[in-house]
């Protein structure tokens, strides 16, 4: 393995890497065990439609608030140094979601908290990656990162559906082992080494940082594709579910737990994507899966034929996964050692406020109907599409 690229010398150890995937992978989980839940909150707390998709979005909002100034915290005092906390705080959200089954605000506050982590351990964990794997593995370290976060994303869903179909306290029993997972992996991480070069912070440095070569490349292919990468899932853990829970009553909480599992798991089919075609060429299949999945859950909404959302997760999330992979291994031939945590965190930056496309579409939907909303949002994702396939063609002189 090659020797990380920083400006310290840093013995790597095999297990090293393996330590900040299990964090990622173990933050992943805590975002989405209480997804299948959203109907049974509903229902529990007498919520409104808008007011259930708030449970989700409002992660993403904590994220939006915390990007920044984890990317550049863990600039200047260490990629172990941001995560090592943050891993404890991932623990106490979950908690806090217990007592939340009865009080939304408390709801609110523990999805928050796992948003706030989220915010940090995604983006300074792809760069503590990238500085473990070293120079030349970029599209190592931008799969690893990618595929342990949306394991994570997919192991949540279908261990709270057991705890569910147990009836083992399915609103208690898979925030405790979240929990405790979080708890045991701490130790590892603050064993792991530190990699980051460390330098000032300034005012500058929490502000959304770009790559000072390749800027084109970013706005016109890295950004575009961002925007997209939790829009796309996002309407598969959390729209489609409420949705067609009307039609299956008594399973509204498989079917979510399906959908959440389908979705993250299909991510990891962006490995074989991104190896064939490269970063860049990736990302208009990308934006291609996403477009489909759309098509087909609005099909399977609108026409009742509610197992038509299942192929849609499936591609919602290979959309998700290769959109997530190709511009992170773009990003890592760009980034300087010295910013890398903070490009990293503005490109998980643009993508988060894709997790409010649920909130969004019933927002709409509430005026114009569901269905309307879905063609309309199918609309706008087509032309991005359009708009992919022809800048990835471009060739950036200062890539």
């Amino acid at each position: 393995m090659d020797a990380p690229t920083t400006n310290q010398i840093v013995e790597v150890k095999a297990w090293h890497p393996a330590v900040v995937v299990l964090a990622i992978f173990i933050v992943g989980w805590g975002t989405n065990v209480s997804t299948p839940f959203l109907i049974l909150y509903q229902r529990r707390l007498e919520l409104s439609d808008p007011e259930t998709m708030a449970i989700f979005v409002v992660y993403a909002f904590a994220i939006m608030l915390t990007l920044p100034l984890a990317g550049a915290l863990s600039d200047r005092f260490g990629r172990r140094t941001v995560v090592g906390p943050l891993i404890v705080v991932a623990a106490l959200g979950s908690l806090l979601l217990i007592p939340g089954r009865n009080n939304y605000a408390l709801l609110l506050g523990g999805r928050f908290l796992l948003g706030a982590v989220s915010g940090g351990v995604f983006g300074v964990g792809a760069a503590w990656l990238q500085e473990l794997y070293g120079k030349g593995n970029e599209h190592k370290a931008a799969l690893a990162a990618t595929i342990s976060t949306y394991a994570g994303f997919g192991i949540g869903p279908p261990i709270s559906a057991l705890f569910h179909r147990a009836e083992a306290a399915p609103l208690v029993a898979p925030f405790v082992l979240h929990a405790a997972l979080a708890f045991a992996i701490l130790l590892p991480v603050l064993l792991a080494p530190e990699t980051a070069s460390k330098k000032p912070l300034t005012a500058r440095s929490v502000l959304p940082s770009v790559p000072t070569r390749g800027r084109r490349l970013f706005f016109f292919v890295i950004v575009p594709a961002a925007i997209w990468v939790f829009g796309f899932p996002s309407t598969s853990f959390a729209l489609f579910p409420v949705a067609v829970a009307e039609a299956l009553p008594g399973n509204e909480v498989v079917i979510a737990a399906a959908m959440g599992f389908l979705t993250a798991w299909s991510a990891l089919l962006s490995r074989p994507i991104v190896k064939r075609l490269g970063p860049r060429r990736s990302i208009p299949v990308g934006m291609t899966l996403g477009v489909l999945g759309y098509v087909c859950g609005t099909i399977g909404f609108a026409t009742s034929l509610w197992p038509m959302v299942l192929p849609a997760a499936v591609l919602l999330g290979a959309a998700s996964g290769t959109l997530t992979a190709g511009p992170l291994g773009l990003l890592a031939t760009l980034a300087d050692d010295d910013t890398r945590g903070s490009i990293n965190s503005t490109f998980y930056l643009l993508a988060y406020p894709g997790m409010a496309m649920p909130l969004l579409l019933t927002a709409i939907g509430t005026r114009t109907g569901l269905t309307a909303a879905l063609v309309g949002i199918i609309i706008v994702a087509s032309i991005a599409l359009l708009f992919s396939t022809r800048a990835a063609r471009l060739s950036f002189a200062d890539a």
